[in-house]
Formats: C-alpha cells, structure tokens, sequence
C-alpha cells in the first residue's frame, strides 16, 4: 500500500537517541559530581510528539534514559495540591497519586533505578499523609518540601534555612538525577534547585539542567511543530517567545516559553545565591534538548502538526461541552490555527464525517486508512456509528466484502437484550468493545470474521471523527487501538440530528 503523504517519516529516532544520550553525558561531566535534570513533558506514551514528529517513537525519551541506566537514578515528584484534589492525568484518566506507582512500576520494569518520591507544596494535607503512609508501607522512601512564602520571588528566604534548608534532602547515588513528575506543575524545577542548595552545604558539586522536548528551540517561533505544542498547552496558557536573554548574550534567535522566560531573572539571582555565579546566560542554555537536529523532512512534520492543531481544537470544543475547558482556550487554538493557515476541513476525515451527517441525519463516524482511503458509517438498529465503522474499517482491510456481515444478527440480538433486559441499559447498540468481542467469536468460526480481526493492528495512526461526542467507552477503544480520534462538539441526548 502506498503511505499516505501525512504518514511519511519526519523524525531520525535512531540519531535522536544517540546525540540525546551523548549531550546529556557531556553536561554531566561540565558540573562536575551531579546533574539533577528536570524532565518535562511525557517519559512514557509521548503521542504528542510521535503525531507531530512522525518517527518519533513515543517512548523516545524513555529509550534514551534506558542508554544511561547506568548512570541514572528517578525521582518522582508530585505536588501535595493535586493529591488533595484528586487531580486527573487527562490522558489515562487515572489520578496522580496512582499515576505515581504506575511510574514507578514502569521505570523498574526496564531495569532503572527509582530512588524515591518527594511530596512537593506540603502543608500537612491529610491526604498527602496518607499518601506517604501508603508509599512508606511499600518500602519507598519520601521526602516532604515545603511551600515557601514569597516564592519563588523571595530569594533571600528562599536561599535560606527557612527556605530550601527545611525541605528534606533526598539522598541520592549516581551522577544523573533524573526529576520528573505525573504532570505539570509539580514542583520539579524547585525540588532540583533545593538540591543544589543542600548539595552546596555538602561541599558537593552539581548542577541543573531542564529537559522539555517543546517548543524545540532551533526552529522558527511560527513553526507548525512549535504552534502545535501552543495548542497542546492552551489550558496552560504557554505562549512560545524568542529567548531574549540568549539573543541579548550571542545574537542568536531561539525559541522558549514564556514560564521558563519569566522565572530565569529569579532562577539566575537564586543560582548566584548558592554559587555566587550563574553558568547559564538564558533559558535555552540550559535545555539539553536535541529533537531540532533530528527533523529529517520538515515538510512532513509540518503537516502532522497541523492536523494535530485541529485535533486539539475539536478536543478543546468537546471539553467545553462538559464544562472543563474555557473559552480563552478555545480562542487561543481559533487564533493558533489562523497563524498555521489551517481550517477544520483540511482534515479530510473530519469533513467527510460532517457531510455525512447532514445528508443522512443521523450520528456518523468517518476513518482515513493508510492507504488515503476514507470509510464512512453510521448509526443502525444493530449498531453504534463508531461501532460499525470498525467494521467498515477491518472489512476494507482484509478485502471483504462491504456486504458480507461479519457478525449475523442473531448475535448481536442476544446482546442487546442483556444491555437492556438484564443490565438495564437504554441503548440496545453495541459499543466498539461489544463489537470486537462479538468480531472475536466470529473468527473463532468463520474466515472472513478472522482476516478482518488480523487488522486490527493497521488501525494505529489512522484519523477518525465523528459526528457526535463519544461515551467513555468508545473513546477508550479507539485510543488503545491507537486511532487518533476527534468529535463534533454534540451530545447523543441532545438530539442534534
């Protein structure tokens, strides 16, 4: 089959995880005994760099770490605010606190080294207590850093007793300290530079580097890679600048964040404080980021970004709907988008859903293949219109025939009175997951069914919208199938069509 344009390779993953291995060694021996790098953005399941740098693999960063398992050592941080408002992790649906084990189970999985979880922003929460029983009772060590009042302005307090002094020093082993956390906003810059300080009154040296993959800092400020990570931070309200303290120090243009921009006045007075000298001039010095040297068709990076531009609108329009997005957020991407010179309709599958929909009149659902070609459904007596888009889907694949019925409908019957009889649902439809369950019995009997189930693996990277917002079900599906899904902001209740 021939790739689709959007699906070629933009990415060099191979030289990524060498040059990145190489740099990060290089900054360790530049300090001396220690290097505490923040990590920002994802370790694991990276789909927001794999989608806007095509061959980038998701566990990119995590691969690399894994070439340095020698010489690293994880600490996990997590602020005891978000423990205390049961924070979700947007993209597992699981909270923070559990996204914490899940972590750490995942790190000693493949082999590296967890050497403990630091509770940041404590002020004796009772759930962050509770927490830290939990953690203890598994044998894993904590360690408590306080809020400082006045930060991170204060840096007098700050560089102080009563400052960095009284948060609990963690004990480390090797030479990288690799600082990461569930999500932002944790706390992980501040438990670095905490160390530097307690290390400092050791006679230890160390130093502080800053791994975030966006905005990638050797491309241009508009660049649809760097417009894309905007548009994934919109809730945040990133805003990516030119670094003018980099400018300022060797006339070069380059790109950061506003956060980052903001605080380096502050980091640079609190870094004078512990070394009576700063070793960085800007924010960009010390990132250690090599993503931007490993962009080998930048055309095809460009066009994945603006896709993932128009998925972020649709994700946006659709949190809105359920009251938890705002609409600053909304006008952002509006805004991000106008910049990228993209509209909702240059993602054919989103058009071919809408079109769909309005001539039929009923919920519909829409998939691009690999090969370009778009299957459409829609809702039925038997079946939910993402439901039968997978079907429509597999059928294409493995060269079955559009009217051969993978599953017979005294099947499906049977499963439809349990929804409703015994289980007491309102809808008789089956969800994706019913389907392939039903799809998996099927094979167990007849060839077609079975040839359709093997494709099931060519769905991962296919683009899917529908024309109504999904249940939580067949959202799920779709992402562990690894199709990257969007939705009309409509609810199936409100009847739209």
């Amino acid at each position: 089959m021939k790739a689709r344009q959007d699906m070629k390779i933009g990415f060099d993953n191979d030289k990524y995880l060498k040059l990145q291995s190489e740099h990060i060694k290089e900054r360790i021996v530049s300090f001396g005994d220690k290097l505490y790098l923040e990590f920002g953005g994802k370790l694991f399941d990276d789909y927001h760099a794999s989608r806007v740098l095509p061959g980038f693999a998701p566990d990119a960063k995590l691969q690399m770490l894994m070439q340095l398992s020698g010489y690293a050592e994880i600490v996990i941080v997590i602020s005891a605010t978000d423990i205390e408002k049961n924070k979700i992790h947007g993209d597992l649906g699981i909270t923070y606190d559990v996204d914490v084990l899940r972590l750490r189970d995942e790190f000693l999985t493949r082999g590296l080294y967890v050497g403990s979880v630091v509770i940041t922003h404590y002020q004796g929460q009772h759930s962050a207590e509770q927490f830290k029983a939990k953690l203890e009772k598994k044998g894993i060590k904590v360690y408590l850093h306080y809020v400082i009042e006045g930060y991170p302005a204060n840096v007098p307090l700050i560089v102080s007793e009563k400052g960095y002094g009284k948060n609990d020093y963690i004990e480390t082993t090797r030479p990288l300290i690799v600082v990461t956390a569930p999500g932002p906003g944790s706390g992980k810059m501040a438990t670095c530079l905490s160390q530097l300080y307690h290390d400092r009154q050791r006679g230890i040296k160390a130093g502080y580097a800053k791994f975030e993959t966006f905005p990638i800092w050797n491309i241009p400020l508009k660049h649809p890679i760097n417009l894309a990570y905007e548009a994934a931070t919109a809730d945040l309200n990133d805003v990516n600048m030119i670094d003018p303290f980099h400018l300022e120090a060797y006339g070069e243009t380059t790109v950061n964040y506003n956060r980052d921009i903001e605080i380096f006045p502050v980091l640079n007075a609190i870094f004078e404080s512990i070394y009576g000298s700063n070793p960085y001039k800007s924010p960009t010095d010390m990132g250690v980021n090599m993503a931007g040297n490993c962009i080998i068709n930048d055309d095809a990076c460009c066009k994945a970004s603006k896709m993932e531009i128009i998925r972020r609108y649709y994700t946006t329009l659709c949190r809105m709907v359920r009251d938890d997005a705002s609409e600053n957020e909304l006008l952002k991407i509006e805004l991000l988008m106008k910049q990228a010179k993209i509209t909702p309709a240059d993602r054919k599958v989103t058009s071919a859903a809408r079109e769909l929909a309005e001539e039929l009149g009923t919920p519909t659902a829409a998939i691009e293949l690999p090969d370009g070609q778009i299957i459409t459904s829609k809702t039925s007596d038997f079946l939910g219109a993402s439901a039968a888009l997978l079907l429509n889907a597999l059928k294409h694949l493995a060269g079955v025939d559009h009217h051969i019925k993978l599953i017979k409908p005294e099947a499906i019957e049977p499963i439809q009175d349990l929804k409703v009889r015994y289980l007491g649902g309102k809808n008789p439809r089956l969800h994706t997951d019913e389907v392939l369950i039903a799809l998996t019995l099927a094979a167990c009997s007849d060839t077609n069914a079975k040839r359709a189930l093997d494709q099931l693996p060519r769905l991962k990277g296919c683009q899917v919208h529908t024309s109504v917002m999904l249940s939580e079900v067949d959202t799920k599906i779709f992402k562990k199938l690894g199709v990257d899904l969007t939705c009309e902001p409509v609810q199936t209740a409100r009847k739209k069509y």
